[in-house]
């Protein structure tokens, strides 16, 4: 399966629809998964069940995302994939902007819907949600953990540069494999794994802002990290990814330039 636009390209307006499509349905499934699950699987001292279901829920709906939407799009659906493809110099950075808004709108969709599911819930479920900060990520007291602000900004660097690594080497124009989006989805459900016990999960700046805007004040007044460092994380691996795996041997066994650049 291709997973980069394929010679004739669609429209922008369809990949940007395919973006808002997909990263609707992580942020519905993931968020919904860990919102409407907590009280089914978190027994007394067994919460490493709903950390299970959450992160496989995040995983699963990646993949379904990126089988039925990367031909169309390129299969990103996360703020994260994009920088990392544009700095990889996989996509142009004029379409950077569009994308991430698409991703953005997309989420907040999905936790808007879940919020009207929530009205119709039982007798306070809603408010108990929100006021429990509606699965938002976050640290210290949002963190499930108890880990602080620091921990938090090591993980959202670290795991995006994971997450995009795999990513980039899955996708290649050359290199891909066929099995991609089996890749990608696993890897976000890894990434969730380490990420919900110290931060609620991230490596989605998409997901948390979607979370955040109904989570209250505290949710929105840490939401800059979950911003600032998966797009830094991002931003270095796609450089280093282009300097680093790119390169393709002369015929004489000499490096050539990267790919993209030639």
């Amino acid at each position: 399966m291709t997973v980069t636009p394929p010679p004739s390209t669609p429209s922008l307006s369809a990949r940007l629809t395919a973006e808002g499509f997909g990263s609707f349905l992580i942020v519905f499934v993931g968020v919904g998964t860990a919102l409407f699950t907590v009280d089914l699987l978190a027994d007394p001292g067994a919460g490493s069940g709903v950390y299970l279901a959450v992160a496989l829920a995040f995983g699963m709906a990646m993949l379904a995302a990126f089988a039925s939407l990367a031909p169309i799009s390129g299969g990103h659906f996360t703020p994260a994939l994009t920088i990392g493809a544009a700095a990889a110099g996989r996509i142009p950075w004029r379409d950077a902007l569009p994308y991430v808004i698409a991703q953005v709108v997309g989420g907040v969709i999905a936790s808007t819907a879940l919020i009207v599911v929530g009205l119709f819930g039982p007798d306070a479920w809603l408010e108990s949600a929100q006021d429990a900060g509606f699965a938002s990520t976050g640290w210290g007291a949002l963190s499930p953990g108890g880990f602080g602000m620091p921990a938090a900004i090591v993980l959202e660097v670290i795991l995006s540069i994971l997450l995009v690594l795999v990513f980039l080497g899955v996708t290649h124009p050359e290199r891909g494999t066929a099995q991609g989006g089996v890749a990608v989805g696993l890897a976000f459900a890894a990434v969730q794994f380490v990420a919900i016990p110290i931060s609620g999960g991230s490596a989605n700046p998409a997901r948390s802002i979607a979370t955040a805007i109904y989570g209250g004040v505290e949710p929105l007044a840490q939401l800059w990290v979950f911003l600032v460092f998966p797009a830094l994380g991002a931003a270095v691996i796609g450089i280093a990814y282009r300097a680093l795996f790119d390169g393709v041997a002369g015929s004489d066994g000499s490096e050539a330039l990267p790919l993209s650049r030639r």
